[in-house]
């Protein structure tokens, strides 16, 4: 295997890691600000009213997003798995 494989390779499975916690990560964001705008609009400081909501957010997010996750992981390891004999050179 060449460095430059190897380099491709890496690439490829962070992109697709990335591409995985997309989702979750740009709901959790926007969740997390839209959660303390509110906080600072009425005052409320409770931890649990923090929580709550994002998680519940996060579970959401996961419901509608995990075929499609499922899916694209599915797909990579069948690139990555379905010619090893190109990791032999």
């Amino acid at each position: 295997m060449t460095p430059e494989f190897v380099i491709q390779v890496l690439r490829e499975t962070l992109m697709t890691a990335l591409w995985l916690a997309l989702p979750m990560l740009a709901v959790g964001f926007a969740a997390g600000i839209i959660i303390s705008l509110f906080q600072i609009l009425t005052s409320i400081q409770d931890t649990a009213f923090n929580a709550i909501p994002r998680l519940l957010t996060f579970l959401a997010t996961l419901i509608l997003a995990l075929p499609w996750m499922l899916q694209r992981a599915t797909a990579y390891a069948v690139h990555i798995f379905g010619d090893l004999s190109r990791y032999g050179r």
